[in-house]
């Protein structure tokens, strides 16, 4: 099958090798985002996608816009059967869905209808979900509310941040989308409408979120701090410096939301509105990333502190 590839990041990436390793059909061209800059020297760099796509040999095209029929003429050039969609990061027009013969289906990480929209990993953690996915859906006008064609599943542990969970689904990913194609070649075309009424909305995170509200339960705080990993990262402020959170486990003790009620070489307890958490790692302004134990060396802890501005 002749496939046209549109995607971005690395979750998209591992799409892209599971169509590549297969080798059973036929990737036309790669669409991606334009390079971007990054880093403090703000230097271009190239999208995940369109690394390995080059690696590969294949054919990359980073249009700056999809509108006004702009790569229709491309469209028509590379005569896709096909177009797999997996975060590429813009919405498709409708000559472009319209225009492959087995129309364009998407990856997406969540077991939808639940969490339609941009950051579904970290929303499902954040939510404390027990299980999350991938689904396999055609794509149409509204946001992820295209007929599904395949899901699959996977567990969320307590141990697993938002960015462990975005590797297992992205290899999970590529194993549905080349069962997905698998159908296709062998005539089932068939889908399931979604249910609008079970529907929720995974908004994009904001930088703002990351900031830890101590009145919630340990247990909402918990989720939170590992849904917010890797980006934006929780943080809380502790005698005025901004300090990162990248995990808490949780604890014993009581006491006002926010307050220091431990402070050791195995962490910093905090109490919450109910409950307790305990942290373990911290990370200051311009600092390294530290166990609280070495934080410990050189800084004291008073007990009784309350976390925050």
């Amino acid at each position: 099958m002749k496939i046209l590839f549109m995607g971005t990041p690395e979750f998209a990436r591992k799409s892209l090798e599971a169509l590549v390793e297969d080798g059973t059909n036929e990737i036309v061209g790669v669409i991606s985002q334009p390079d971007k800059p990054k880093g403090r020297k703000m230097e271009l760099s190239m999208p995940e996608v369109k690394a390995y796509a080059l690696e590969k040999g294949l054919k990359v095209y980073q249009p700056e816009t999809l509108k006004d029929e702009a790569i229709l003429p491309l469209l028509r050039e590379l005569a896709p059967e096909l177009i797999v969609v997996v975060a590429y990061g813009k919405i498709l027009p409708e000559y472009v869905l319209n225009f492959p013969k087995y129309r364009c289906i998407n990856i997406h990480a969540s077991l939808l209808p639940r969490f339609r929209g941009a950051a579904p990993i970290q929303r499902a953690v954040m939510a404390g979900d027990r299980v999350s996915g991938v689904t396999s859906m055609y794509l149409e006008k509204g946001l992820d509310t295209g007929d599904i064609i395949l899901k699959a599943e996977t567990p969320i542990t307590d141990d697993m941040t938002a960015s462990d969970l975005h590797d297992v689904l992205a290899e999970l990913g590529g194993r549905v989308l080349l069962d997905t194609v698998e159908r296709f070649k062998k005539g089932d075309f068939s889908a399931e409408k979604q249910d609008d009424a079970l529907a929720c909305y995974a908004h994009m995170l904001t930088k703002s979120e990351g900031e830890i509200d101590w009145s919630l339960p340990a247990r909402e705080i918990f989720n939170r701090v590992r849904g917010l990993n890797s980006w934006p990262m929780a943080y809380s402020y502790l005698d005025g410096k901004r300090m990162v959170i990248d995990m808490v486990r949780r604890a014993e003790g009581t006491g006002r939301a926010g307050e220091i009620i431990a402070a050791d070489d195995s962490g910093i307890t905090v109490a919450c509105g109910s409950g307790a958490v305990k942290i373990e790692n911290v990370k200051f302004e311009g600092k390294s990333r530290m166990t609280v134990k070495e934080y410990l060396r050189g800084h004291k802890i008073d007990k009784g502190n309350i976390l925050g501005r």
